[in-house]
């Protein structure tokens, strides 16, 4: 039986600072098709390679993933600044739109890092730039040395809703995470529900209220370890489950 597909938003960069390329991590991948059950699919995110409408009949589902850039303040009413970082305007035209229209058709996405403040802006949100100039705020982002593990280390808690969704999924209302952004959630987007938040009060687990679909998004990084860890694991697992079901549903559509 043929696995439902996952399209896995990429980002631009250059190899040796002057080969272009469009990537992902492979820890992504890993995830997607070992613990989510599916198959990855890797996006030029990019409106002059792919369209939203493309994608959305292709794949069955998105994760869209983390990136250095960041969503372009413009897109939720702000002027840039020094603070803002980088930014990739070609993945700001695909994935945005990517997610209002799979809130509307139900289509599964799950957001991770920059795909999480993705889901906000999409849905009307603003960001901080730098959350650790904030009052009462810690350090979110990757330590500047260290090996890969050091880097992915499960660095602080997440307080969750008891009643929500995320904690029914865990079985637990208090998870421990690892820790690698410099910008967040400043205003939430219209349905945005907040159900989890860091010891500094930071927004790190979301949904979109009412919509039909898997929306569930994190500001944490699950794709790392995500077949051994305890909540990386069933995050993952229920996102392909979400997937398989819409993949079901069209191929129901399509024998009509």
């Amino acid at each position: 039986m043929t696995r439902p597909v996952v399209g896995i938003i990429g980002n631009r960069a250059l190899i040796n600072d002057r080969y272009p390329v469009h990537e992902g991590g492979q820890m992504n991948s890993c995830a997607v098709s070992h613990v989510a059950g599916c198959v990855p699919l890797l996006i030029p995110a990019d409106p002059s390679y792919v369209s939203v409408e493309e994608l959305l009949e292709i794949c069955d589902g998105f994760l869209l993933t983390g990136g250095r850039p960041n969503v372009h303040p413009e897109e939720y009413g702000e002027e840039p600044t020094d603070k803002h970082g980088a930014f990739d305007r070609a993945r700001d035209a695909i994935t945005l739109p990517l997610v209002r229209a799979c809130v509307e058709r139900g289509q599964p996405f799950m957001g991770i890092c920059r795909g999480f403040q993705e889901v906000n802006v999409a849905m009307g949100g603003t960001l901080h730039p730098e959350i650790r100039e904030l009052p009462g705020r810690m350090n979110h982002r990757m330590p500047p040395e260290g090996t890969l593990e050091e880097a992915f280390a499960l660095r602080h808690k997440v307080r969750l809703d008891p009643e929500g969704r995320f904690a029914a999924l865990f079985g637990a209302e208090e998870v421990l995470t690892n820790t690698l952004h410099g910008q967040g959630i400043c205003q939430p987007g219209a349905r945005i529900v907040i159900e989890g938040r860091a010891e500094d009060g930071t927004p790190e687990a979301i949904y979109v209220k009412d919509a039909p679909g898997f929306t569930l998004s994190v500001q944490w990084h699950p794709e790392w370890n995500a077949e051994a860890d305890p909540v990386s694991r069933p995050l993952f697992r229920a996102f392909g489950d979400a997937v398989r079901d819409w993949a079901a549903q069209k191929g129901s559509a399509k024998a009509l």
